[in-house]
């Protein structure tokens, strides 16, 4: 324990220096900060914005290290960004700004020294390294140190900005190929919760200007009853011009398509409907759109099912005694003949072989039952729902192996996954391809249960290069191990701890 104004011992390796960091803000974390005096809160703040600056500093080395070792292979993964996504629960915001950080401080060393010191903050040392980043390569570091050491003179920012504008003019080459920070340019769209956007980026001042352009043109208000805010104005502008973009017939390959609607629903739902009205209802509930989404869009029906296990065994005992299998009748006891029966039990044995054969029977013949133009699926919904939703028929699920993966059956696959379903990853459906749990060359069906969806690199890569093993669970969830079975990943949670 250290005494009162003693600095404590230093850590002697990594994991000891992470455990101080973690006792000191945990103590931070559960005092009462109303016991302490004002001087002593102000203290704690100071404190904390130099520890946040060096826990910047710090973090940036150890990531710089990680990727250029590549370590994040070793977890599966084909990116830093993606190992912190999965492995620290990061954003990718959060993940893409850490390795933003690693890169920024590789390049400018005067101020990763300064912020490893604690003078000066986070948010300042970023704005340095973005002015300084307009001078010349062998200017920066005198430049950095320029502005630190203003800074440490009580120079406030506006002043600093002045001073950099001033090295700017004074370093900088003369402008000879109008580059106008195009090499700075880039644009992020985050998809959030629901499918909900986040759009950041830096533009160069003729996108800047051309997008000012149509969000002023686009962004008026319509009238009296135009009550939109001024921001709601400007995302449905952004909104309009993107789909008068689409609509126009300019896009390559893909333009003038109408949107995509998936209508998706299951085989209980589409036995319930009594009528094409509720079938309307039930197929407008269905699809995920938003309102006027499906006047111009083209619809896409999927009809989902999954196995009864009350019908299967009241199926296979039905088959077996030869009686008909009545929904809502309670099944009879299986008879045993005295020829099948013994002392030692081998009548049993037998039964349950039998029943265990009919099921396989049933659940063979279930997909041409339920699928296909002539199965129950497309007779219930070809005679319930309306116009387009009735025009084309999808199976449930094919099980037949062939040499490539049928288009309805790709479709069927995308609908379930939705995105890469390796563990962390996110990647979505236009970005992945179809695996094969069990390889085709190994007598593995293609067929929904043994097909999901991989991106590019966890499919040919990760998993046909590297040898991680996927297992795709009965409740949907995933596993992926490591080629050496020592790591073992998870699409889910691990189970809660039993009470003892």
């Amino acid at each position: 324990m250290c005494l009162a104004g003693q600095a404590p011992a230093a850590p002697s390796n990594a994991a000891q220096a992470v455990a101080m960091v973690h006792a000191g803000l945990d103590w931070l974390a559960t005092a009462d900060p109303t016991t302490l005096t004002t001087a002593e809160q102000a203290g704690c703040l100071r404190g904390l914005e130099q520890a946040q600056a060096k826990h910047t500093a710090a973090r940036s080395q150890v990531l710089s290290a990680f990727d250029a070792q590549c370590g994040y292979e070793d977890d599966g993964y084909g990116s830093a960004r993606t190992w912190l996504k999965w492995q620290t629960r990061m954003t990718g915001g959060a993940a893409a700004g850490a390795l933003g950080w690693a890169r920024r401080l590789a390049a400018h060393r005067v101020v990763r020294d300064a912020l490893a010191g604690g003078e000066v903050s986070e948010s300042w040392a970023r704005q340095f390294c973005e002015w300084t980043d307009l001078l010349p390569e062998d200017h920066r570091d005198g430049a950095d140190a320029t502005l630190l050491g203003a800074a440490a003179g009580g120079a406030d920012l506006r002043d600093l900005a002045g001073l950099a504008e001033e090295m700017r003019r004074r370093c900088a080459q003369p402008d000879t190929d109008g580059d106008d920070g195009f090499a700075g340019r880039w644009v992020r769209l985050d998809t959030t919760f629901r499918g909900a956007g986040k759009l950041d980026g830096n533009l160069t001042p003729q996108c800047a200007a051309a997008l000012q352009t149509v969000l002023d043109t686009l962004g008026k208000r319509r009238g009296p009853e135009d009550l939109r805010t001024k921001g709601q104005r400007l995302h449905d502008a952004l909104d309009d011009a993107c789909r008068r973009l689409v609509g126009s017939g300019c896009l390559p390959e893909r333009a003038g398509q109408p949107a995509q609607i998936v209508l998706h629903m299951d085989l209980d739902r589409l036995r319930g409907l009594p009528g094409a009205p509720e079938a309307e209802a039930a197929w407008a509930g269905a699809a995920t759109a938003g309102p006027g989404e499906d006047c111009d869009a083209a619809i896409v029906p999927v009809v989902t099912g999954r196995v009864d296990p009350d019908v299967l065994d009241r199926l296979a005992a039905a088959l077996l005694q030869g009686t008909p299998a009545a929904p809502g009748v309670p099944d009879r006891p299986a008879t045993t003949s005295p020829a099948t029966s013994g002392q030692d039990g081998t009548g049993s044995a037998r039964q349950a072989r039998a029943e265990r054969a009919a099921r396989r029977m049933i659940l063979a013949d279930a997909a041409d039952l339920l699928s296909g133009p002539g199965g129950l699926a497309g007779y219930l919904r070809t005679r319930l729902l309306p116009g387009t939703v009735a025009s084309v028929s999808l199976p449930l699920d094919v099980g037949a192996v062939t040499e490539t993966i049928p288009v309805h059956l790709r479709r069927a696959v995308a609908v379930r996954d939705r995105h890469c379903r390796f563990p962390g990853c996110d990647q979505p459906v236009a970005a992945c391809q179809p695996h094969h749990i069990i390889p085709r060359a190994q007598g593995g069906p293609t067929c929904l249960t043994n097909l999901l969806l991989l991106c590019a690199f966890h499919h040919l890569i990760a998993v046909h290069r590297w040898g991680w093993g996927i297992t795709l669970h009965p409740d949907g969830t995933v596993t992926a191990t490591s080629p050496d079975g020592d790591k073992t990943l998870h699409s889910h949670g691990p189970p809660p701890a039993a009470a003892a």
